[in-house]
């Protein structure tokens, strides 16, 4: 009798368990999406003779096809948005975001810190990332800043006042060695701009 009042409590807890226990997995997954672009990106190139190296559609793409092989639980595309921001310096020595790619789901949102050409003269624009940790770049350098958003779906029930949370996570990483930052380039053959 008093297992038998007792077993919908104990299944209540140890399914909260599970589903708290997934719910974190993802969050670091999601958390690893974003690391793992941004450092793909940043160490993305393709050497030129005459200059610096070209960053390509190409290896922008070559960047969001990975995420799905590496992590093809997550069916990222279809349930999330990665949004990969340029972080440039501006002719006026100001922060401006040069070019940004994205793919997946529009319907979670823009990047929380601007669109594509934000900042393009002057000095206003800050930089990217939460207040008290904006990133900028130097001179003739780049940051790739690459921000994530991904809708979690609970195995059991939802954990908390929502159904289905978007989980949001950032990262950014320096360019490595020397870029030709002057455009993102898409030389024959032509790979798929994912334009924001």
């Amino acid at each position: 009798m008093e297992f038998a009042l007792v077993t919908p409590l104990l299944m209540s807890v140890g399914l909260g368990t599970i589903e708290l226990a997934n719910m974190a997995l993802v969050y670091t997954r999601v958390s690893q999406v974003a690391t793992q672009v941004a450092d793909n990106t940043s160490r993305a190139k393709q050497a030129t003779g005459s200059s610096g190296a070209m960053m390509r559609e190409y290896d922008v793409n070559d960047a969001f096809a990975q995420v799905s092989l590496v992590y093809p639980g997550l069916d990222l595309y279809n349930n999330g948005r990665i949004i990969v921001s340029s972080l440039e310096q501006n002719s006026d020595g100001g922060q401006w975001i040069h070019w940004q790619r994205c793919r997946g789901l529009s319907t979670l949102g823009n990047s929380k810190y601007g669109t594509q050409g934000t900042g393009s003269t002057g000095t206003s624009f800050a930089g990217m990332g939460p207040t008290g940790t904006v990133v900028t770049a130097d001179t003739s350098s780049a940051i790739m800043f690459v921000e994530v958003y991904y809708k979690y779906k609970p195995i059991f029930f939802a954990i908390g006042n929502t159904t289905s949370p978007t989980i949001y996570r950032a990262a950014a990483m320096y360019v490595r060695d020397d870029r030709d930052l002057s455009q993102i380039y898409n030389p024959t053959p032509t790979a798929t701009s994912y334009t924001c």
